[in-house]
């Protein structure tokens, strides 16, 4: 019998190939959209106005939960706001409707996102599911974006919390992004370089949250690559890569004068991620290292 999957944030760079990889595989996709439907799949929710009937919900038999606003921009006080609404607000409107479904007719499991941001910046400590919550502002929205399921999980259904790092892909995300410069002769590392990013191929992304459904883990799991790479080695992969020098270095002054807080917890935090429960289910990642990934996704 068909399974059906509902998936928030289906637009977005992981939501576009998390769908069409479940749709492969058999599942029947359904969408929970903000606009007003114009495909079949389509059902409408408004978190901001915590509206969601529950008809939406009806014969679902998964929740992939990937909605949040962008957190790539500079944080003005209502772009703080909004990340932290879409996540946590959406988070917890969902996991409500989500408990008032009979118990015989509840989705058995929920992949709600999170972000490595939990962890805070941690120098060079590798960190894993177990690892404490840091602070800043995005662990603080990590910590209620996860803590927003618990009606879902005191209902009874499997949630996954996806930890997830940086989504390498030429699609979106912040890989463009990094790549810019070097068009312009400007690649280089940011701050120190020291820095650690845990990062993962966006066809490691899917299959994580694919390798989750199938199995019976819940909690959280690390959605990241098994080799954590520095900002100095990855500026060092990129311009092996692309075949372009990469001799700047932006000072982490001029980054947090340019981009406030937003740069000193996304472009200098350090976190060093390890997928140990991936890696304890046995999944097997086709791009392990930053150079395969790069190569691949360039």
């Amino acid at each position: 019998m068909t399974q059906t999957v509902l998936v928030t944030g289906s637009s977005g760079l992981i939501g576009t190939a998390v769908t069409a990889a479940l749709a492969e595989t058999g599942w029947s996709v359904r969408r929970l959209v903000r606009h007003s439907p114009t495909h079949p799949d389509e059902r409408v929710w408004d978190p901001a106005g915590g509206v969601l009937d529950p008809v939406a919900l009806d014969g679902v038999d998964a929740v992939v939960h990937l909605a949040g606003e962008n957190i790539g921009r500079r944080w003005t006080p209502a772009r703080r706001t909004a990340i932290r609404e879409s996540r946590v607000g959406g988070t917890a409107l969902l996991s409500r409707v989500l408990a008032r479904i009979p118990a015989a007719s509840r989705p058995r499991m929920m992949f709600s996102a999170s972000a490595v941001g939990y962890y805070g910046d941690c120098g060079d400590t590798e960190l894993d599911e177990s690892s404490p919550l840091g602070s800043g502002f995005l662990a603080d929205v990590c910590r209620d974006w996860e803590a927003a399921t618990a009606p879902a999980r005191d209902a009874g259904i499997r949630v996954v919390h996806g930890r997830q790092g940086v989504v390498l892909s030429r699609r979106g995300g912040a890989l463009p992004r990094m790549l810019l410069p070097f068009r312009f002769g400007l690649g280089g590392r940011l701050g120190s370089g020291r820095q650690w990013m845990s990062w993962i191929a966006l066809d490691d992304a899917v299959r994580a949250i694919q390798a989750v459904m199938a199995r019976d883990v819940g909690g959280p799991v690390n959605v990241v690559a098994p080799a954590p790479v520095t900002n100095a080695e990855l500026t060092r992969a990129l311009a092996r890569v692309v075949g372009l020098p990469a001799l700047a270095r932006v000072p982490a002054a001029v980054l947090h004068l340019a981009m406030g807080q937003m740069a000193d917890e996304t472009l200098l935090a350090s976190q060093r991620a390890r997928p140990s429960r991936l890696l304890e289910m046995g999944m097997s990642f086709r791009y392990p290292t930053v150079q395969l990934a790069l190569a691949h996704t360039i």
